[in-house]
């Protein structure tokens, strides 16, 4: 058996979330991807059996590299405000750079597609971001609000303005990035 071409999977992913950002999730088929990516309908299957197939190794990927971007350079030492900030700035410099994989990911957590198997596996991985905001509340420096709605409002409120900055070509200023941290540290905040 011929093992796998880590390349030809990279074209492959590469071409899925090309076809994502263009078409949705719901929007593509093998085909497109192939020919995408430039290769054989068939060499397709050969490493994937399935749409679902793809997307869902193609999320746990995503997933993971991102949740590793969110972290860099953050240590849990540091006084609370300025690790969630790290992370924050991380997040948002994570989407920007890679906003192909950012929209894929907005569409995966939401698509019949991604099996209960993947969601559990990638919901362990977001478990980080959990505890950064329990270690806010039990510290007293975060509300006391339901931890899925303060990540929901930090997140995406990062979503939108890469969102916003990306569709309408316009820079991202040192003043406005830090406007946005201290608009989402001061909706979070106790």
């Amino acid at each position: 058996m011929k093992p796998r071409d880590n390349k030809k999977i990279e074209k492959i992913f590469k071409a899925t979330l090309q076809l994502v950002k263009e078409k949705g999730v719901a929007g593509i088929t093998m085909g497109e991807i192939a020919h995408a990516a430039k290769i054989a309908t068939g060499t397709l299957y050969i490493y994937f059996t399935s749409k679902d197939d793809l997307l869902n190794v193609l999320f746990t990927q995503c997933r993971k590299a991102a949740i590793d971007a969110y972290f860099e350079d953050y240590d849990a030492a540091i006084p609370f405000k300025a690790g969630f900030k790290i992370i924050w700035l991380n997040i948002l410099r994570y989407r920007r750079e890679h906003f192909e994989d950012a929209i894929f990911m907005d569409q995966c957590n939401h698509s019949p597609f991604i099996t209960e198997r993947t969601k559990d596996i990638t919901n362990k991985m977001i478990q980080p971001l959990f505890k950064l905001v329990e270690r806010g509340k039990s510290e007293k420096l975060l509300k006391d609000i339901d931890s899925f709605t303060l990540l929901v409002f930090m997140v995406g409120s990062i979503t939108e303005y890469v969102k916003h900055s990306i569709y309408s070509d316009k820079k991202m200023s040192k003043l406005l990035v830090e406007q946005m941290f201290n608009l989402c540290w001061d909706g979070v905040k106790r």
